[in-house]
């Protein structure tokens, strides 16, 4: 039986130009919230839903436009600022049968306490990501989210733009507007958000009928972002209007006065975004199935190719042995290796070497990082960092000169290659194209027991209270929806430590493998 706020949402869909398929059927929990079942078979090439654009609360559509605009706000800060204004309407917001459905905020870790933070999140890959996200945040409400305001409408209460109030909203933005077209720029979509997320396995896909667009799904694959997904295009019209020849030869021969041109340059803009607002508002936006979904079965949409910790960042939930997992390895525990076992000073050089070569590592949020994938494979600029800092110095030298040779002749016009392009190196008694080769012929003995030092390091950072056979542990004695964080979190923490887990195992099995079976010198590190 439908809830009274399912009802309520139904009925605002079929005033509001959202058209629901009855082979749909809307589930509300108390526990999990609304989400979309079968209530038959759907095959593949079913449209189960179309949605009107001026149904969706955008920048454009909502009641605080002139307030959003008048302060040049945009992209995610100004939806913010639509979704607090109509929220704080209450029943008189158009919107109201919508957002009376949605969660007064999305559990991510941006709206926990630092308390939180730090027991739960400690050593993962969010820790420090999220603690200066909400740095961040806190600084663009105090800048342009307090200000408004003093000139916000009567009908409208102050308290409801708190700062509590634009972390929830920035946690529902985050974790559900869709990019709808130019003029609309991002948006929430009544309805396409509430179909849940499954990893790789999309059953109905979000598309705009005549946008460059289709939906945050493909956005989120091609870029494959750790950072909270965040619409930061500016609003532009999707289309053109174009003078007629009539129009032409209506000017007045002669210049125009300031005035003369500042008015008509405002009725150009008014012309061209209304030209825009209803060639975009004729086409619609729709929810296409692509494959077949039986009868009773949940339909899933996806919102990319992601990580435990992309996934609790943006939307707040984890997923089980997840294969796209990944742990990063930042550079400063690389440096502060190489620092306690040589000097700052050589470690300086032989990173600026490294850097000659073309290499570098990932990137985010002013961090450079290494990443090891689930199978425990480290980045290859990794191994090659920690092989040059472990170069004797006559091969150091012979490299650092054979590098700034080659970046002379390529100044010269003598070579066509650059400096940072790989080619062929002999070091120590290998040859290999840097940048090419393949991590085996990268893993000696030092550099293994290097990179197990680092990997210890690593590990170090989630404590020492709670070991990772604690964690799996713990992780089974969680009880849902009571320990939701609790257990998020270590979802995260057990699949970052079977990664380092498995990423021990691939140096010491491809350093065997690189040894021909031979006798090694014994690798000591925490298992």
């Amino acid at each position: 039986m439908a809830t009274r706020r399912l009802r309520g949402f139904k009925r605002w869909m079929k005033a509001n130009g959202v058209d629901c398929s009855d082979a749909l059927n809307l589930v509300d929990d108390e526990n999990d919230g609304v989400s979309v079942r079968a209530s038959c078979d759907l095959k593949e090439g079913d449209v189960v839903a179309n949605i009107s654009k001026p149904a969706c609360l955008t920048i454009k559509t909502s009641g605080a436009r002139e307030i959003i605009e008048s302060a040049g706000l945009d992209g995610s800060l100004g939806l913010s600022v639509a979704l607090m204004y109509e929220r704080s309407l209450g029943e008189e917001s158009p919107w109201s049968g919508y957002l009376q459905i949605l969660p007064v905020q999305e559990d991510l870790p941006l709206v926990w306490s630092l308390e939180d933070l730090d027991s739960l999140l400690s050593g993962t890959e969010l820790h420090k990501v999220v603690k200066e996200d909400h740095v961040l945040i806190c600084e663009d409400w105090e800048e342009n989210i307090s200000p408004l305001t003093s000139s916000l409408p009567q009908n409208v209460d102050p308290d409801s733009f708190g700062i509590k109030e634009y972390l929830a909203a920035k946690s529902l933005i985050a974790s559900r507007s869709f990019q709808i077209d130019d003029y609309h720029g991002s948006g929430m979509v009544p309805l396409a958000d509430l179909f849940n997320h499954k990893t790789g396995a999309e059953d109905v896909h979000f598309t705009a009928d005549s946008s460059h667009s289709e939906s945050d799904t493909e956005a989120d694959e091609s870029d494959n972002g750790d950072a909270v997904n965040e619409a930061t295009d500016e609003d532009e019209p999707s289309s053109k209007s174009s003078s007629s020849p009539e129009q032409f030869l209506e000017e007045v021969p002669g210049e125009n006065t300031d005035n003369e041109a500042e008015e008509e340059e405002e009725e150009d803009e008014e012309e061209e975004e209304n030209s825009s607002m209803l060639q975009d508002d004729l086409s619609g936006l729709k929810m296409i199935m692509v494959k077949d979904v039986a009868a009773g079965a949940e339909v899933f949409n996806t919102y990319g190719l992601m990580g435990n910790a992309t996934l609790l960042h943006r939307y707040g939930f984890t997923e089980p042995d997840n294969p796209y997992d990944i742990v990063n390895i930042d550079l400063e525990l690389v440096t502060e290796w190489s620092s306690s076992s040589f000097t700052s000073r050589y470690t300086r050089s032989r990173l600026a070497l490294w850097r000659k070569l073309g290499c570098a590592g990932c990137e985010s949020q002013n961090s450079e990082y290494f990443e090891v994938s689930s199978t425990g494979e480290p980045q290859t600029e990794l191994l090659i960092l920690l092989y040059i800092l472990l170069l004797p110095d006559d091969a150091y030298n012979k490299l650092d000169l054979a590098i700034s040779t080659k970046a002379s002749l390529s100044k010269e016009g003598k070579g066509s290659s650059s400096p940072s392009s790989p080619y062929v190196l002999t070091i120590g008694k290998h040859k290999f194209k840097l940048g090419e080769s393949e991590n085996d012929v990268l893993l000696t003995d030092g550099v293994s027991e290097a990179l197990l030092t680092i990997v210890d390091k690593r590990e170090s950072l989630y404590g020492s209270l709670t070991s990772f056979e604690d964690d799996i542990a713990g992780l089974k004695a969680c009880c849902l929806p009571k320990d939701r964080r609790l257990y998020h979190s270590l979802v995260l923490r057990v699949s970052e430590r079977k990664i380092l887990k498995q990423l021990r195992s691939y140096i010491r099995t491809k350093a065997n493998e690189l040894s021909g079976g031979k006798r090694r010198k014994k690798m000591v590190s925490k298992s």
